[in-house]
């Protein structure tokens, strides 16, 4: 059997956390590998030992094998857990890892080539007797065997990238006239994520649910089922919301779901965790999807309803123990939740952001569970998927779990970094939600117009606060109170703010009725008169009364810039009271700029173009995914100012165009 004492997590972030946590609790001592750009993240600290493997870019140092394999030598780490994405689901990683004499923690070579391919593994499938959705599985590539098994099949069908995951690579179809383009940027995305290219096609199911069954393996033959978890709500094919058990399971449904996610697992004599995830439809038949051989990024809801801890088993199996339980023994208990809190803009299209974590407080509470990677001052770069951290609650009942993860997700502190708490809290407050019918069509169907999707005026109240803030700590202010402590005027002049909120600025009026310790001041915004009244504040808390409502407020305030934790999440502000007019100028319409740090894919025009609104210029690569950048009118390309392959940084003019008249 192998034994092992010292455990290498070949990855970054949450996860490698969430790993080291359990391993230490087991006895075992752990090492960290990292990037130069993670050098101060939180999972080098929490590790024992930890490496430096290479450069920022993943495929010299996440991807690295060679330099992951030469970190275990140098620290005597004889196992290695792999965790999700990254080398997890790698069989050369896996095979290398065995020829070192280092125990993978996960399943063997050869379920892992298997599934790892949507277009063998469901082959595969099809000869266990799994259900399967009807498509096209074959070796020709193509674009006319492609577009011929495209009308086969019939539209609408879905185009996915073989080796792939998380949405990327995938693409639905509507009708033929769409397929050509579709395949393209398909298959582009899947080359340059995961290195392949081929494509599967299938019919695309309507309107259906996503469930997926967690499957457990061991050394001696044994493979059982710890439930399933719905992961229905999603938005372009990536989970949003996951939770167990799903709301319209039955006894008999689960059985003969669970019965296929082992059978599916027992053709590849599979070993560890694993996941088999399947397609519902609305009249109770399930088709398989694909097959996850690692641990998932919504585990925790499996662990809070059955009460266990799968990386342990995961641990216990690789070392090669029997499986603790039989599967008359697995229960759930309760229901749970999770969501994944991103470093993303909705109200911009879900557009990835970068910058700096200036605060960082994750909520607390009875059945409430946050797992993450982040320290306060640490950078989110372009190199990484911008999933920060992962909100989960646990419930009674699944409405009671559903009001705690809403609770969890608002209470969370995220400043100098936009997130997507609002998107969240707001998706798991709706009605449909709520009563447990989403399917994967409802944020299409149901969400497409909710306020966090569009930019929203800031409340009159948080730019009173906001300037509040700025004022008690501004020079103006000091000197105010210090030669005038104590002293009201009704009639004095009022202090007038200028705060700039992106390219929007807004002006604030305030009347000073009681300087002091606590002072009392009359804000007038935006046609609104509003009370306040500074109770508190210490540089991460403010202690408002607002019109006679006792609100407590995070903040973080650099000189003249204040990131407040407002309705919408972390609103930045900048006193530009006495900044000079004409300081500021926005750029020319036509100006194309990224819209965060990244990689140049495509450069699609030269100078002397004549372009149209809308038309494509130029593709960016961010966090994993390929960003569209448009012309926003009519005119003619003056500047290209990038190749393809450069690296670029936020707001970095790229093209030029100049209207036409």
């Amino acid at each position: 059997m192998p034994a092992f004492n010292k455990i290498l997590i070949a990855n970054r972030g949450e996860i490698a956390c969430r790993v080291m946590r359990t391993a230490h609790d087991l006895g075992y001592r752990t090492v960290a590998v990292h990037s130069e750009a993670d050098r101060d993240a939180r999972h080098v600290q929490l590790a024992d030992e930890a490496v430096c493997i290479g450069p920022a870019p993943v495929g010299q140092s996440y991807l690295c094998v060679e330099a992951i394999l030469d970190a275990a030598r140098r620290t005597g780490a004889d196992a290695v857990h792999p965790g999700y994405g990254f080398l997890s689901e790698n069989a050369a990683f896996a095979r290398a890892c065995e020829a070192a004499g280092i125990t993978f923690i996960g399943p063997t070579v050869e379920a892992i080539h298997l599934m790892g391919s949507k277009r063998l593994s469901k082959i595969a499938m099809l000869e266990a007797g799994v259900p399967c959705i009807p498509g096209f599985e074959g070796t020709e590539q193509d674009d006319a065997t492609l577009a011929h098994e495209a009308e086969r099949i019939g539209y609408p069908l879905m185009i996915k990238a073989s080796a792939g995951g998380g949405g990327r690579g995938m693409r639905l179809v509507h009708e033929a006239s769409e397929l050509a383009a579709q395949i393209r940027t398909a298959r582009s995305e899947a080359q340059n994520a995961f290195g392949s290219g081929e494509l599967i096609l299938e019919r695309a199911v309507i309107q259906p649910r996503h469930v997926e069954i967690q499957v457990f393996g061991d050394r001696h033959g044994h493979i059982l089922y710890l439930g399933e978890r719905d992961c229905s709500v999603q938005r372009r094919h990536q989970k949003v919301v996951e939770e167990a058990p799903c709301p319209v399971m039955t006894p008999e449904l689960r059985q003969a779901m669970g019965e296929a996610a082992v059978k599916a697992a027992a053709s590849v004599n599979y070993l560890g965790a694993g996941t088999v995830e399947f397609l519902l439809d609305a009249e109770g038949r399930f088709y398989f999807l694909e097959m996850n051989t690692r641990l998932q990024v919504e585990h925790p809801v499996t662990e809070l309803v059955t009460g266990l801890d799968l990386v342990a088993w995961q641990i216990r199996v690789a070392a090669g123990e029997a499986l603790p339980l039989a599967q008359d023994d697995i229960r759930l208990d309760g229901h749970a939740m999770e969501v994944r809190l991103y470093a993303e803009d909705p109200a911009a299209g879900f557009l990835p952001q970068t910058g700096e974590v200036l605060r960082w407080e994750p909520a607390s509470g009875t059945g409430i569970r946050i797992d993450h990677g982040l320290v306060e001052g640490q950078p989110v770069t372009p190199f990484y998927d911008p999933m920060l951290a992962k909100v989960i609650a646990w419930g009674a009942t699944r409405d009671e779990a559903r009001r705690k993860l809403i609770r969890a997700v608002e209470d969370s502190v995220l400043l100098g970094v936009k997130g997507n708490q609002r998107f969240l809290a707001n998706l798991l407050a709706h009605p449909e939600f709520a009563a447990g019918r989403a399917t994967t069509a409802f944020i299409g169907e149901h969400f497409a117009d909710d306020p966090s999707l569009a930019p929203q005026p800031l409340p009159a109240v948080e730019l009173a606060a906001a300037a509040t803030l700025l004022f008690q700590s501004s020079a103006e202010s000091r000197a105010h109170q210090i030669g005038l402590a104590g002293w009201r005027s009704a009639g004095s002049a009022p202090w007038r703010l200028v705060l700039r909120q992106g390219e929007e600025k807004h002006e604030v009026l305030l009347d000073v009725r009681a300087s002091g310790p606590q002072p009392q001041l009359q804000a007038r915004v935006a046609g609104q008169s509003i009370a306040v009244r500074l109770l508190a504040c210490d540089g991460r808390w403010a202690t408002l009364e607002l019109d006679g409502i006792r609100r407590r407020l995070a903040y973080h305030q650099d000189g003249e810039r204040l990131w407040l934790k407002g309705h919408q999440g972390s609103v930045e502000l900048q006193d530009v009271t006495h900044e000079p007019a004409g300081g500021q100028a926005g750029a020319a319409s036509g100006t194309v700029r990224a819209p965060m740090d990244g990689a140049i894919v495509e450069v699609l025009v030269e100078e002397g173009a004549r372009v149209g609104k809308g038309q494509l210029l130029v593709v960016l690569e961010a966090m994993k995914m390929e960003h569209p950048l448009k012309a926003a009118m009519d005119g003619t390309v003056r500047r290209v100012q990038v190749n393809a392959g450069d690296q670029v940084k936020s707001r970095q003019v790229l093209v030029e165009v100049e209207a036409a008249d």
